[in-house]
């Protein structure tokens, strides 16, 4: 019996020390940029958009778009290297012009993403880190949320601890958007830089801004946005969110509300 209990101990530390070496949790959300981190190899991060709220005004119209259950899943492949599938569930518009009086409501199933991140210096995050993250979507979903083409873009992710409270991130894009007309694609690209906080234990905040330049044929658009996040993880493997971003041109959104929760298995 002594032999078997030994025997057992012996199997049983290397896991527990495998598990204690697990890097600290890092979701995609909240916010308008992309973590440079990578989840650990052979484990999910489900993270869900429970509401997002936009609201659009511009020249005598309002256009109101709420997502519920936006739904993002991470797996870790390799040390590494982690795959993305997300999904937008349900959408909906309320769209209202008031110098001609129409309503229009509509709504649908988003489109569906596929992503690989591949952290080239430090995947849990710290010190310096840079990855590398290709994507692409799949014209599942139908109008207005579905954008009724394949689109593909690629990412930068890059973020810097300053120290123990604060970090630096700064996340370049280019994309093969698709068309407004939802036919074909152009060429849209911008960034987001931002500042990270850590307020307690459990409880962080991140303020950020978005420069976008979109070259749709029909137009093209300049859109600037200014962002702030709180993320408060009560354990490792949970965290909840909340997040607001305003337009800062006439362009822009005027403001998104939105609230989720994130879990690690």
């Amino acid at each position: 019996m002594f032999a078997r209990f030994l025997g057992w101990l012996a199997m049983a530390l290397p896991a527990a020390g495998a598990a204690a070496e697990m890097r600290d949790y890092c979701p995609d959300r909240p916010g308008l940029g992309t973590p440079a981190c990578t989840i650990d190899r052979g484990h999910v991060s489900v993270e869900v958009g429970l509401a997002d709220w936009t609201l659009d005004r511009q020249a005598g119209e309002r256009d109101d778009r709420l997502l519920l259950g936006d739904l993002l899943v991470r797996y870790g492949i390799g040390d590494r290297t982690e795959v993305q599938f997300g999904w937008t569930s349900f959408g909906r518009e309320h769209d209202r012009d008031r110098s001609a009086g129409l309503r229009l409501r509509e709504s649908g199933v988003g489109d569906v993403t596929v992503a690989l991140r591949h952290n080239l210096l430090h995947p849990d995050g710290s010190a310096l880190s840079v990855a590398l993250m290709p994507f692409a979507t799949l014209p599942v979903g139908r109008e207005p949320i579905g954008a009724g083409d394949w689109g593909a873009g690629f990412r930068l992710p890059v973020s810097y601890e300053i120290d123990e409270t604060f970090a630096l991130e700064w996340v370049p894009e280019v994309d093969a958007a698709v068309d407004s007309d939802g036919k074909g694609r152009h060429l849209a690209y911008g960034t987001v830089a931002g500042v990270a906080a850590k307020l307690g234990p459990t409880l962080s905040a991140t303020l950020e801004y978005q420069f976008t330049r979109d070259r749709d044929p029909s137009g093209h658009e300049s859109q600037q946005l200014g962002g702030l996040s709180l993320a408060w993880q009560p354990r490792d493997d949970l965290q909840f969110d909340i997040g607001a971003n305003g337009g800062l041109d006439r362009h822009a959104p005027d403001v998104e509300l939105y609230v989720g929760v994130s879990r690690r298995f």
